[in-house]
């Protein structure tokens, strides 16, 4: 049976296409199926989408969908539905943890709540068989108008899931992205990791590939396609010491190509840094989040001192990494003068960039419980569509009108940096 995976482009064509579908897709085709792409462009009209569906003639259309690309993509779905009856199944974390929402839409049918390799096979089995009416026995799987389905355990060992199929990601120029775990430990407020561990129940969830399959996957891509640079994925590439150690150790030596991470500060000493510099490092983002401790603390369940970031910072540019901060405003509980902690503590880290978002409740995590709970949540929330520029949010001591002046703010900061650093505007 074959499936086209749908990206929906919100903003932009040049993002890279969702990871899921390119793992659920490399363990469909090697289990017999097939598996394509279509990147539905912003704006596009749909009678082009599903002239683009109709050539590839698929048994079933597969959608990952973020929070970010929910409405557009109830839209298309309804849409498409209006036209051709091909079953519809939706994935990713939106799905997972608003999958109600998302079937009462009318253009889905299914809903793949946690991992979807072995779970969406079964599902394409069903339905070759023509035995459509078990799907609803399947874990993982959530069928239109019955009940919620159970859980089956994570996927072990995960160096058994076939390495990702690069053609359903959309890659270009030789810039490659590497997932080497799922999950990760840090019960952050904001993130959705913390609520896909609390969906498995246990810590089991949290898994990570061995640095031989890594490397193994890196030499293949390399062996096919230009490798010119790789983007790791992962939410905390430094959780793992001894692992970054080894990966380290070997990295510079059996593949050399320079690479970016994401990390926390608390999990880097300056020694390690310098390992990873050795190795061909040449970025790092970590997040920061906010300048005020009280808000790290009791709000994003960060507590960490300012003084590390601080340092961390100086010892990633003394060894010649970029360093880009990540920063959030808007939150539930923030200040005014929180924000200005957050612009005062950036002013003393100098990063080399930074990219501040607009605060936004992401289901099944525990802010959006909170925002739920005290009523900052409008009514229509749902249905509001995403944006990282303006909060939706209605919070007492923090008008809509105050994210928005500081987020201008921000936004000036940066392309002041910028002009200073490279003598030309942001374009």
């Amino acid at each position: 049976m074959k499936i086209l995976f749908l990206e929906i482009d919100t903003e932009r064509t040049w993002g890279l296409a969702s990871v899921g579908p390119g793992y659920i897709g490399s363990y469909l085709r090697s289990r017999g199926h097939e598996a394509a792409l279509l990147r539905v462009l912003p704006d596009q009209e749909i009678q082009d989408i599903i002239c683009s569906i109709e050539k590839e003639a698929p048994g079933i259309l597969g959608v990952s969908i973020t929070t970010d690309q929910w409405q557009r993509a109830a839209y298309v779905a309804g849409e498409i539905r209006k036209h051709m009856d091909t079953p519809v199944i939706a994935g990713g974390v939106h799905p997972t943890f608003a999958p109600l929402s998302v079937l009462e839409s009318d253009g889905f049918d299914y809903v793949c709540l946690g991992e979807g390799e072995e779970a969406t096979h079964e599902l394409l089995s069903c339905l070759e068989k023509g035995d459509g009416n078990n799907a609803g026995q399947i874990e993982n799987i959530w069928v239109k108008g019955s009940g919620r389905p159970e859980i089956r355990p994570p996927f072990e060992p995960v160096d058994e899931i076939p390495f990702m199929a690069r053609d359903l990601i959309d890659e270009t120029h030789g810039v490659i992205h590497i997932v080497t775990q799922r999950g990760c430990p840090f019960p952050c407020t904001f993130c959705a990791a913390g609520a896909m561990v609390d969906l498995y129940k246990n810590t089991a969830y949290i898994r990570r590939r061995t640095v031989d399959n890594v490397l193994k996957e890196l030499r293949q891509i390399r062996q096919q396609n230009p490798l010119n640079y790789v983007i790791f994925l992962d939410d905390t590439f430094t959780i793992n010491r001894t692992w970054v150690q080894e990966f380290c150790r070997r990295y510079g030596r059996e593949i050399g190509t320079g690479f970016s991470i994401n990390a926390r500060v608390e999990t880097v000493t300056r020694d390690l840094i310098a390992l990873l510099a050795d190795a061909g490092c040449r970025h790092i983002v970590y997040g920061v989040e906010s300048g005020s401790p009280r808000v790290r603390q009791e709000i994003l369940n960060r507590p960490l001192e300012s003084r590390r970031f601080i340092e961390v910072f100086n010892w990633t540019k003394q060894a010649n990494i970029m360093v880009t901060a990540n920063y959030m405003i808007g939150l539930p509980g923030e200040t005014r003068a929180d924000i200005d902690q957050t612009l005062s503590l950036n002013a003393e880290l100098e990063p080399d960039d930074f990219e501040c978002f607009v605060f936004y409740p992401y289901p099944g995590t525990r802010l959006f419980q909170t925002c739920r709970r005290k009523g900052f949540l409008p009514e229509n929330g749902s249905k509001l569509p995403f944006n990282n520029r303006r909060s939706i949010l209605n919070i007492p001591d923090l008008t809509k009108d105050d994210v928005e002046h500081y987020y201008n703010i921000f936004t000036k900061v940066r392309e002041n940096a910028y002009v200073n650093r490279y003598g030309r505007a942001l374009e």
